[in-house]
């Protein structure tokens, strides 16, 4: 007889029970917020690994606020990207912070984004005390974030950091580069500890995005028209896709979409602005646009662009509705 407390099933037993614990899957919401032009879009596009949110060297490009979706085994974080948080100056300016501030109210983090080769000043002031308020009110964890590291030396990114760190109390800070990748993973990672247990990711495998194919396509046609204009245009510019019909008549392993899109702006300056000398600029934004579609929707398309003056679209609340906003 084996004597009580031994035997090889006591063996199994103490390994069993020396192998490490699997960490609790976790998924949740995370929103990157910073001042125009903080990087906040190029970084979910590195974090996702694929571009889901428009990019310009023009402040004010974001609109909509586009989830990229990065899951892991263990964990799945939702992005959400929004407009910069700014001083308004029109209706749309206030709506657009508006959008900011529920965001905020909905996830379980939030990234502040602060670019390295941009001192502190006082926008980024504006959004610490408002991340001050939710952080006593609602308690949600505050990240800072040093993006564009790629573009200062040590000593400048030294600097920077110790500037973060009087600028309010984080509860952490990582730097990172979604240019070259340095560290990108770090953020995603400290970020992921805040979010919430699940019994599994909120989003099938596989998806980065929850957008749909037509917000995508108004955000790719403003990305190609907002690249190389003056500073004025990003603010007059509006997208809206009016219609998507695949082509009849098209052999079955050459399906064409046909999609007509108009492009807003406020005078008729900036029409031609878009336009160009003999439609060439308007012809460049198509070409553009029409290469990001594609890469999208995995298929050939025909852009028919049209640019329209809607005077004053950021004042009037009946055509912001009109157009989206």
């Amino acid at each position: 007889m084996t004597a009580s407390g031994s035997g090889p099933t006591d063996g199994y037993a103490a390994e069993t029970a020396s192998a490490p614990a699997r960490p609790p899957y976790v998924a949740g919401f995370a929103c990157l917020v910073g001042r125009p032009n903080a990087g906040k879009s190029t970084l979910t596009n590195a974090l996702v690994g694929q571009k889901v949110a428009i990019t310009s060297s023009k402040p004010q490009t974001t609109r909509h606020t586009i989830r990229g979706i990065v899951t892991t085994p263990t964990s799945q974080l939702v992005l959400v990207d929004t407009p910069g948080l700014h001083k308004p100056r029109t209706l749309l300016g206030e709506r657009l912070n508006d959008v900011v501030r529920e965001t905020l109210l909905e996830v379980d983090v939030i990234g502040f984004c602060l670019p390295a080769d941009q001192r502190i000043g006082p926008g980024d002031g504006f959004i610490a005390r408002e991340l001050k308020e939710i952080q006593q009110d609602r308690r949600r964890p505050v990240v800072a974030i040093a993006t564009k590291i790629d573009t200062v030396d040590r000593e400048r990114l030294a600097e920077h950091l110790i500037a973060i760190d009087q600028l309010g109390n984080w509860d952490a800070i990582v730097p990172c580069s979604a240019v070259d990748g340095r560290q990108v993973q770090d953020v995603a990672q400290v970020l992921s500890t805040y979010l919430p247990t699940s019994p599994g990711p909120l989003y099938p495998e596989g998806q980065l995005t929850d957008e749909p194919d037509v917000v995508m396509i108004a955000e790719l046609v403003r990305e190609a028209a907002l690249e190389g204009v003056r500073d004025e245009l990003p603010h007059s510019l509006a997208v809206v896709v009016e219609e998507m019909v695949q082509r009849p008549d098209r052999p079955e392993h050459k399906p064409l979409l046909d999609i007509r899109v108009n492009v807003f702006v406020e005078r008729s300056s900036q029409k031609a602005i878009i336009i160009g000398r003999g439609g060439s600029r308007l012809r460049e934004v198509g070409t553009n646009a029409r290469i990001g579609i594609e890469k999208l929707l995995g298929q050939k398309v025909y852009l028919d662009l049209h640019v329209k003056i809607a005077k004053d679209w950021q004042r009037d609340p009946k055509q912001l509705q009109r157009l989206g906003f």
